[in-house]
């Protein structure tokens, strides 16, 4: 009985900025992790996972600090429905919504950015999140782990492929 309480919670609004700042912190713990396709854990993770797995929890911890029935419900859909880069590129689920800004992340602009937000190969097979301050985080393949880089000066095969941009739909600003 006690485990249905959080899902039967009314929903509250969700504060963007606090669950955007814990978000994008979750994601930093990861660096360094070994890059594994198809994994979601601090033992191995892929560039889809890095940021479903932090949003999950970051929507776990807000539920619980808030008692917010919203946050615990979009925690067990992320859990239940996986989701490529591909797909939230796509705008799956309504999970995210397009922000406009494309190109290669050496050269777009970043002003319509902010921290949390998602850059998607033209093609799906990767994903990207912006951390603010020209930074980027990825569970890079290449690199073989989950590393933050200049999107301007550092040279990766990544910021230099034609992407689209993408916002989680729960941290749009109001």
């Amino acid at each position: 009985m006690v485990a249905v309480i959080p899902f039967v919670l009314p929903d509250g609004g969700i504060d963007p900025r606090e669950l955007r700042q814990d978000y994008v912190r979750r994601m930093a713990e990861y660096e360094g992790t070994q890059y594994f396709w198809g994994g979601e854990s601090s033992r191995g993770i892929d560039c889809s996972g890095l940021p479903r797995r932090a949003f999950r929890d970051a929507l776990l911890a807000y539920g619980i600090r808030h008692f917010n029935g919203l946050a615990f419900r979009g925690y067990v859909e992320q859990w239940w429905f996986d989701a490529s880069a591909k797909a939230l590129g796509e705008g799956y689920r309504d999970y995210t919504v397009a922000i406009g800004a494309t190109g290669t992340i050496q050269k777009m602009d970043y002003d319509a950015l902010i921290p949390g937000d998602l850059a998607v190969t033209q093609n799906g097979v990767h994903i990207i999140a912006y951390v603010g301050d020209g930074q980027w985080i990825q569970a890079d393949p290449v690199i073989g782990a989950v590393a933050t880089l200049d999107g301007r000066t550092d040279d990766n095969i990544w910021f230099r492929t034609p992407v689209t941009t993408h916002r989680w739909q729960l941290l749009k600003q109001n």
